[in-house]
Parts: structure tokens; C-alpha cells; sequence
């Protein structure tokens, strides 16, 4: 199972993703921004195998969350998570192996199959 960093200034959006993502085994852990997430990727001792991060964010959007933590941690698989699609063109200068998307609004069995889809 994954170990995910998830960033969403969207508290609903974030138990959501944490609720269906931690019932099919993996361990979520939950940060309210851009810029939170980025913290914790740096300071924790843990090796997070996925990013799911929103892509309109205060502070510290999500595309520049991804780069940011790509260069920390360049195997690192990202999922962008968006309700404006338009948003998720700026996603093609990441570079990135594995990278994903995922409209909003989603349903919980559409989050779990994007995240065994960037990890197969």
C-alpha cells in the first residue's frame, strides 16, 4: 500500500479523498495547503510514494506544489486534482513519470481507481 501526501484547502474534499483512500489500505496524510504539504514533504521522515494535491490553492497552488516537491523527491507519482480543466494544461511542463488527473467533481471509486492506475 502507498503512503500519500494530500493537499486540499477543501476540508470536505480532503475527508473525502483520506476516507476512501485509507479504506482500501493506504496511509493518508492530510494537509489544508500548498504550502503545509510542502512542509511536511521536506520535515517528515516518511517516504510518501504519491502527491494528490488540488490545483487552485491559496499561497501555494498545486502545479507549483508538484514542481516543488518533484525536485525534493523526483520519483515521487503526482495526481492533480481540478474542477477547472483549463488548469490542468499548466500540468504538462511538470516532469514527472508518473503524473494523473482527476476532474471534480469525483466519486470515492474514481479517486481509488486513478491512484492504482499511477501506481501500476
Amino acid at each position: 500500500m502507498a503512503m500519500i501526501l494530500l493537499a486540499d484547502d477543501d476540508a470536505a474534499v480532503r475527508d473525502l479523498v483520506r476516507r476512501a483512500l485509507s479504506s482500501d489500505g493506504h496511509t493518508v496524510h492530510v494537509t489544508q495547503d500548498g504550502v503545509e504539504a510542502l512542509e511536511s514533504l521536506s520535515a517528515n521522515g516518511v517516504a510518501f510514494d504519491i502527491l494528490i494535491t488540488d490545483v487552485d490553492m491559496p499561497q501555494l497552488d498545486g502545479i507549483s506544489l508538484a514542481e516543488k516537491a518533484l525536485i525534493m523527491k523526483p520519483a515521487l507519482a503526482v495526481i492533480l486534482m481540478s474542477g477547472f480543466t483549463d488548469q490542468l494544461e499548466r500540468a504538462a511542463r511538470l516532469r514527472v513519470r508518473r503524473l494523473l488527473s482527476i476532474s471534480k467533481p469525483f466519486t470515492l471509486d474514481q479517486i481509488k481507481q486513478v491512484v492504482k492506475s499511477v501506481l501500476s
